[in-house]
């Protein structure tokens, strides 16, 4: 059983890097592209996934810590959503800068950068 929540841990921390990555590898370009939309979606349901899976153990968790690093999680998500969504009607018409989108992108990479960083000082299990 413990090897299935490593693999969850993994993919969840996988979904952070790219998210993350993705974000500081456009962040001159201020876009947000459908693989950080996957990847924040492989991070909710991952991270939904462990939590279930630590109650259903009887783990004592910090249920407003984890509350809030889900929320930002679905606002991440929504965020990357939206961005996609632009970028894929601006490659559609043919003017990629049209998808620019700061705010948007910016959304996305810190609230990702801001949950990883949620994980890391409070010393949970992700």
């Amino acid at each position: 059983m413990s090897i299935a929540f490593s693999v969850l841990l993994a993919l969840h921390l996988i979904g952070a890097s790219l998210v993350f990555g993705i974000w500081v590898a456009n962040l001159k370009k201020g876009i947000v592209v459908p693989g950080q939309f996957h990847a924040a979606l492989l991070q909710l349901i991952t991270g939904f996934a462990m939590y279930f899976w630590q109650m259903s153990q009887g783990m004592v968790l910090n249920h407003m810590m984890i509350g809030i690093k889900m929320l930002l999680a679905l606002i991440i998500a929504i965020a990357a959503f939206m961005g996609q969504k632009k970028y894929k009607a601006a490659l559609a018409v043919g003017r990629p800068e049209d998808a620019k989108n700061i705010a948007l992108a910016h959304t996305v990479g810190g609230l990702a950068l801001v949950n990883i960083l949620i994980a890391v000082f409070m010393n949970t299990h992700i």
